[in-house]
């Protein structure tokens, strides 16, 4: 008798087991790694899990100038999503290395990568920033550790336009932040990727008018997208430790590379105007 009162609440369970569908709160859960976020931990320099890194020679790099992978040391939680990330122009990795250990202590692996050349425009870092994370799932000695369903890229100045057209070119791709982008093509009606661009009110390489604003304006009002202004910052501050840059990257990352909405908290509502925060926009709530 108990078998067979078992069987009609297993048959639901079992036709999405057989077609391959998993029940979407198991789907939410599956990616979660590390404790609950709280505000302080998300804002703390490192996060739950320690990190080491590997180095990326130029030599050995195919399609960019090598880099640095910085990953999660322990896999007892599983495999980790990905994320790519360029410098500006003139720069290197040193002008982007504080993301490394920050989002790898999160959990994700991360690779910080120098350029072909300094001087490479902003679809050139696209190029190289997909280049990369094909090398993170394909070859890398950490591909094991890497779900490569679960990419992203980010950049700075040129890298982060470079970001632009990289998740524009691959729209598989699960999150995208430019980092007060640089581009000149000014609309990206067809970027599809959870995209969150930072802008700096004070900046004036990549003015926030001219750059940062109608990038977010061109993308379609119905992707999940957002605009974080920068209160009295330049364009440089990206290339330098800054909690509110990592506050808000970790948690999109999270949200959309790893499907984690523990994290929506801090994206949705939308965080108020105030000393850090010029100004902040959203198509809350979160659909991906």
């Amino acid at each position: 008798m108990r078998l067979r009162r078992l069987i009609p609440s297993l048959i639901p369970v079992l036709a999405l087991s057989l077609a391959g569908v998993t029940p979407a709160t198991a789907a939410e859960a599956e990616y979660r790694r590390g404790p609950d976020p709280t505000t302080a931990g998300i804002e703390a320099p490192r996060g739950p899990f320690t990190a080491e890194t590997t180095t990326v020679s130029r030599s050995s790099a195919s399609g960019f100038g090598g880099g640095t992978i910085y990953y999660p040391t322990s896999t007892a939680e599983g495999t980790f999503g990905a994320v790519a990330i360029s410098p500006g122009f003139t720069g290197t990795q040193s002008s982007i290395s504080w993301y490394g250990p920050r989002l790898a202590s999160h959990g994700f692996v991360v690779i910080t990568i120098d350029t072909n050349s300094t001087l490479d425009a902003p679809d050139s870092r696209a190029t190289q920033l997909l280049a990369a994370l094909d090398y993170l799932t394909q070859r890398s000695t950490v591909r094991t550790r890497i779900d490569a369903s679960r990419l992203g890229v980010m950049g700075h100045s040129m890298g982060g336009g470079g970001s632009l057209r990289a998740a524009e070119q691959r729209p598989a791709l699960q999150a995208a932040i430019p980092l007060t982008p640089w581009h000149t093509d000014k609309t990206w009606p067809g970027v599809q990727t959870p995209t969150l661009v930072i802008g700096a009110e004070n900046d004036s390489t990549a003015p926030v008018s001219s750059h940062s604003e109608p990038f977010y304006t061109s993308m379609p009002s119905t992707m999940d997208k957002a605009y974080l202004e920068l209160n009295g910052a330049s364009h440089s501050a990206p290339s330098s430790s800054n909690t509110t840059i990592a506050k808000y990257s970790i948690a999109w990352l999270k949200r959309f590379i790893d499907n984690d909405t523990r994290y929506e908290q801090f994206l949705c509502p939308a965080p108020a105007r105030g000393t850090l925060i010029e100004e902040y926009r959203d198509t809350c709530p979160h659909t991906a």
